[in-house]
């Protein structure tokens, strides 16, 4: 996994998983993977899943050469509400997006240390046991 900055200004972490490196088949099991990662934690709520790549074909958007499905699993961990401007980081969203041999899994790093752990660690999850 690499942490980066996309567009020179959004810090995010990437991970790029050959579909050989986990058991995972297709974008649905990364979906239930995810879910069930933020159902071990009573302090993330799991929120809902959009359909990336179906709403960019709809509206006629471009998509990157070699997509085959994009999404963004959503949810929050919200564990307080320091101030209002807070809620302009949440909810959290992992996007996995299937590049026919591979899956690119990212998300932007949180304003929490315990967030960007957990995603880290679950995304580290994917791949299969040497």
């Amino acid at each position: 996994m690499k942490q980066t900055l996309l567009q020179e200004k959004y810090p995010i972490f990437v991970a790029e998983i050959g579909k050989d490196e986990t058991d995972c088949r297709n974008i649905d099991d990364l979906v239930a993977y995810y879910q069930a990662k933020i159902a071990e934690n009573p302090k993330v709520q799991f929120i809902g899943v959009f359909d990336h790549y179906a709403h960019t074909q709809k509206i006629g958007g471009p998509i990157v050469e070699g997509m085959t499905g994009a999404v963004d699993v959503i949810f929050c961990f919200g564990f307080a509400i320091p101030t209002p401007q807070m809620l302009a980081v949440r909810p959290r969203s992992i996007g996995i997006a299937d590049m026919d041999d591979k899956f690119v899994i990212s998300f932007m790093e949180a304003p929490m240390q315990p967030a960007n752990e957990a995603m880290e660690a679950w995304t580290r999850g994917l791949r299969k046991a040497a």
